[in-house]
C-alpha cells in the first residue's frame, strides 16, 4: 500500500549552532514537481513536492554552503529529477545516484560530469538495485573516485558485514544504519558490526535521521551514546545531513534546524564539528 507522507516544517528557525564556512549538508532529497517527474508505481510512499526553491531557503537559514543531493527510492533508477535540480540549489552540489551494473561507461561519465560521486543501494524500501550487483558496481566506480552508499536496516547490516568489509570502494551507511537506540544501545549486535566496519577506515557513517532511530523527542538523548561512540572511533569518517524533507515520518515532524543543533549534543568539540561539516565532505565528495 502506498502511503501519503507529510511535508517538512516550512519554517526552519535560525540555528543555535554557528555553522563554519563551507558547512555541507550531505543528505537531502528533491521531490517533484510530481507532474514533471512522476514517481515509480512500485513505491512505499507518495511525498508532497520538495523543490529547489524550498531547499535554498533552508540552506540560507542553516548556513549551508555546499550540498550532496541523494536519489530517493520513489524515483527508482531514473536520476532525471536529481540531475535537473542540482544546478538550481544555489550552492556547489554533488549527487548520489541509483545506477545498475549494466550502465554504460558513457552513462557513468555523464553522471560524473554532472557531479555524481556515489551509487546508492536502497535496501530499506522496495525497489532499488539488487544487492547481487554490489561487488560489480563497487569495482566499476572505485576507479572514478566514487563510493557506494547504503540505506539498510540493522538486520541487513549484520548480514552484509562480511561483504562490505571486502568491497573495493569506500562505502557510506545512512542514518547510523537505522539502528534503533532502544534495542540495546552500543552493545547491540548491529552497532558492534557497524563499529567493526567503521574501524577499517573505508566505512563512512552519516549523522542523519536521528528521529528515525530514537524513541525520544529532540535532542534524541537515547542516540547520544551511539553518536559519541562513533566520534571516539573515527571522527574523520563522519558526515552530517539534514535528511530533508524527512519522508515517512510518523508523528510530529521535526523542525529541520533541530537536526543541525543536534551536533552540539552529539559532538561537543567545535573542532570536530568543523571536521564533520567541512573537511570530511571535502575529502569524500571532492569539493
Amino acid at each position: 500500500m502506498v502511503e501519503f507522507c507529510q511535508g517538512p516544517d516550512p519554517e526552519p528557525r535560525a540555528p543555535r549552532l554557528c555553522t563554519p564556512p563551507l558547512a555541507t549538508d550531505t543528505h537531502f532529497h528533491i521531490l517533484g514537481p510530481a507532474t514533471q517527474y512522476p514517481y515509480v508505481e512500485d513505491r512505499e510512499y507518495t511525498p508532497p513536492d520538495a523543490l529547489p526553491s524550498h531547499c535554498r531557503k533552508l540552506f540560507h537559514t542553516l548556513g549551508i554552503q555546499r550540498a550532496v543531493l541523494v536519489q530517493p527510492s520513489v524515483y527508482g533508477d531514473d536520476n532525471s529529477c536529481m540531475l535537473a535540480s542540482a544546478p538550481l540549489l544555489g550552492v556547489p552540489t554533488r549527487n548520489i545516484a541509483v545506477v545498475r551494473s549494466d550502465a554504460s561507461d558513457k552513462e557513468l561519465e555523464r553522471l560524473h560530469a554532472a557531479g555524481t560521486r556515489g551509487v546508492r543501494f536502497i535496501l530499506a524500501h522496495i525497489g532499488g538495485v539488487p544487492i547481487s550487483q554490489l561487488e560489480q558496481i563497487s569495482e566499476r566506480v572505485k576507479g572514478m573516485g566514487w563510493h557506494v552508499q547504503f540505506l539498510l536496516r540493522s538486520a541487513a547490516l549484520i548480514e552484509l558485514e562480511p561483504r562490505l568489509a571486502r568491497l573495493a570502494s569506500d562505502f557510506v551507511i545512512d542514518h547510523i544504519g537505522l539502528i534503533r537506540a532502544s534495542e540495546g544501545g552500543v552493545e547491540q549486535p548491529a552497532f558492534q558490526a557497524l563499529l567493526r566496519l567503521f574501524r577499517t577506515g573505508r566505512c563512512w557513517v552519516k549523522f542523519t535521521g536521528g528521529y528515525r532511530i530514537s524513541s525520544e523527542p529532540p535532542p534524541y538523548q537515547d542516540v547520544i551514546p551511539l553518536a559519541q561512540a562513533l566520534v571516539r572511533e573515527r571522527p574523520d569518517r563522519i558526515l552530517w545531513g539534514s535528511d530533508w524533507p524527512h519522508v515517512m515520518v510518523k508523528g510530529k515532524m521535526p523542525n529541520t534546524t533541530d537536526l543541525l543543533d543536534l551536533l552540539s549534543e552529539w559532538v561537543p568539540d567545535e573542532k570536530l564539528r568543523k571536521q564533520i561539516l567541512v573537511e570530511n565532505p571535502e575529502k569524500l565528495f571532492g569539493f
